[in-house]
Parts: structure tokens; sequence; C-alpha cells
């Protein structure tokens, strides 16, 4: 399925990380997030993938915003995460035209909740890998 959307977030000099929103043949969406890390021996990259879909959105969120505060404010509460702010982030829109922007300094409200369960569908999944392009890097 081609991407609706794409944002791509380089994470170091081997690492890249894709959120890719799709459309499903009935017109619903899901995303991708991908991370693709350039093997040692220059041989191509290793990709992992996690299918998230729309009802799973929220409680991912909640759950990410969770972890990441967590680890913020108990494990490392006075390492300066600010400082690594100086990478673009880049957008593809359907189109192909390109946005770059420097990231946000903002931080994301996180709202303490339960721990949650981050479920998707097997079968979705399943079909999803059987139709998947060739990845475009």
């Amino acid at each position: 399925m081609e991407s609706i959307y794409s944002k791509r977030i380089r994470a170091g000099k081997r690492r890249t990380y894709f959120f890719d929103v799709r459309a499903t043949r009935g017109n619903d969406y899901y995303l991708t997030i991908t991370e693709s890390r350039k093997r040692f021996d220059d041989n191509g990259y290793d990709r992992h993938k996690i299918f998230l879909y729309k009802e799973d959105f929220n409680k991912f969120i909640k759950a990410l915003g969770e972890a990441v505060d967590y680890v913020k404010t108990e494990l490392m509460p006075d390492f300066d995460f600010d400082a690594f702010n100086h990478d673009e982030v880049v957008a593809e829109t359907e189109n192909g035209m390109t946005n770059t922007a420097p990231p946000s300094v903002e931080e994301p409200a996180v709202v303490p909740v339960a721990p949650a369960e981050i479920v998707s569908s097997p079968a979705a999944v399943e079909n999803n890998n059987n139709n998947e392009e060739v990845d475009k890097w």
C-alpha cells in the first residue's frame, strides 16, 4: 500500500525512523512505524515495523507519553533532553512534496494513565504484510 503521508526522523548516523500513514482498500487509515538501521557491514538495512490501527492511537500515545515521562522525571531527571533538538524533521505528502522544518521545542503534554494494552489485529497485520510495496529506502 502507498503512503499518504510520511515523516522521517534521522536518529544518528545509522538509524532512521519513518512514520507512514497508509490507507486500506476500504479507505480506512493506519500508521506504520519503521525503524531502519544501516548494517555495520554496509550491506543494506535492517528494518523493524509496527502497524498501529486507529482504535489503538489514543492508548498508544498515552502509554508512550507515560513511558517517556517516567524516564525523564524518575530515571534521568538531570539529563538535558533538549540538547538533542538539532535534527530536522522531514515530512512528505502524498503528492511527493517535501517539507523540512526544525523540530518543535515544545514537549507534548503527558497524561498519566494506567498501563494500556496495545493490541493490533494479527489478521490485519498479516494481510498488510502480504500487500506491502517494496520499501523505498
